[in-house]
């Protein structure tokens, strides 16, 4: 089924190795059709994740054969809908929607996903905003949901300066969960003490280990969401009481996780990994429609994403280039339909 005339080319960005920024090229190439159970995507815009970032080193959890196009999130407009898509995809055909896709990515000017990966977007939610309404706020939801479940009411999270850290803080404060914030420069403190944030810390401080340790055992944390990796995470493990654990959901430092085997035996502290498309798995088709509608409505306040910078897609490796430069103070696009 096609719903407006597809052109046969499109300008795309490729992947030609897995050596970052420097591996992407502007290329043409055909538009992909959609298969059995897929839709295909005019692309609106496209967001830049630390996921694509580690995706591009070749760092992230899989590789794609090369050349291919990179991007796992954006929005746009269903326009073409493959065959066995059932009832979901007649009802997708001409809607807006904010998608995730593990194949062939959202760096182009159009892309195919999977039905069940194309979420339909309410009336007042921006196809900018809807480039950025899965990843980071599925996972917000996510935490504070795992906080919550456990009886947790102060937190610890690293790169708490990231669109993905303030929507932690915004979201456990109106669930009742104070989110501690770790970052690594000064001017991050600050910064997050003007958004409300009132316990921000400093990785970098030469009285750092004190400090952490004194808040978490004055306030009895005993869970930390860790975006960061390295030696951050054994840190956090040194700082927190007995029976502590720190669930780590990203690897910003490209380093791996470092642990004191001791804490592990003798004091009952653990790390484990967080990764959103196991979670959303987990849930049942109801489910999660209940968590996108309930996302949605938060999306305009708790999870407002602020935007930094536009890109044309020919200036993506310069977009990612900037992103890398500076992962604060408001997301990176890039809009294929801008020149």
């Amino acid at each position: 089924m096609t719903s407006t005339p597809i052109p046969e080319q499109m300008t795309a960005i490729i992947l030609e190795s897995y050596d970052g920024a420097d591996a992407l090229r502007v290329v043409q190439r055909p538009v992909p059709r959609p298969g059995p159970k897929e839709v295909l995507v005019k692309v609106a815009a496209a967001s830049i994740n630390p996921s694509d970032l580690m995706f591009i080193l070749g760092l992230y959890g899989f590789k794609k054969p090369t050349p291919t196009v990179p991007g796992f999130e954006g929005s746009g407009t269903v326009v073409a809908v493959g065959s066995g898509t059932g009832l979901m995809g007649r009802y997708l055909a001409g809607k807006r929607v904010a998608c995730v896709t593990q194949q062939d990515g959202l760096w182009a000017e159009y892309t195919t996903t999977t039905v069940n990966y194309a979420l339909p977007l309410d009336e007042a939610v921006s196809l900018e905003q809807g480039a950025m309404a899965v990843v980071n706020p599925l996972t917000a939801v996510a935490l504070i949901d795992l906080a919550k479940k456990a009886g947790h009411q102060t937190v610890i999270n690293t790169a708490a300066a990231s669109a993905l850290g303030l929507m932690l803080h915004r979201l456990g404060h109106q669930q009742g969960i104070e989110v501690v914030g770790i970052v690594r420069r000064p001017e991050q403190v600050a910064y997050l003490k003007q958004q409300g944030m009132t316990h921000v810390l400093d990785s970098s401080d030469p009285d750092f280990h004190r400090q952490i340790r004194d808040l978490c055992h004055q306030r009895h944390i005993h869970l930390a969401f860790d975006a960061v990796g390295g030696e951050l995470p054994r840190q956090l493990l040194d700082a927190m009481p007995q029976h502590s654990r720190v669930t780590v959901y990203g690897g910003l430092s490209q380093q791996p996780v470092q642990v004191d085997v001791g804490a592990l035996i003798f004091e009952d502290k653990r790390v484990d990994g967080f990764w959103l498309p196991p979670w959303v798995g987990q849930k049942n088709l109801l489910q999660n429609f209940l968590v996108w509608r309930r996302a949605q409505k938060l999306m305009l306040t708790t999870l407002k994403t602020e935007i930094r910078q536009r890109y044309p897609l020919a200036k993506t490796p310069q977009a990612v280039r900037d992103y890398e430069s500076q992962m604060t103070g408001g997301k990176v696009l890039i809009m294929p339909g801008e020149r």
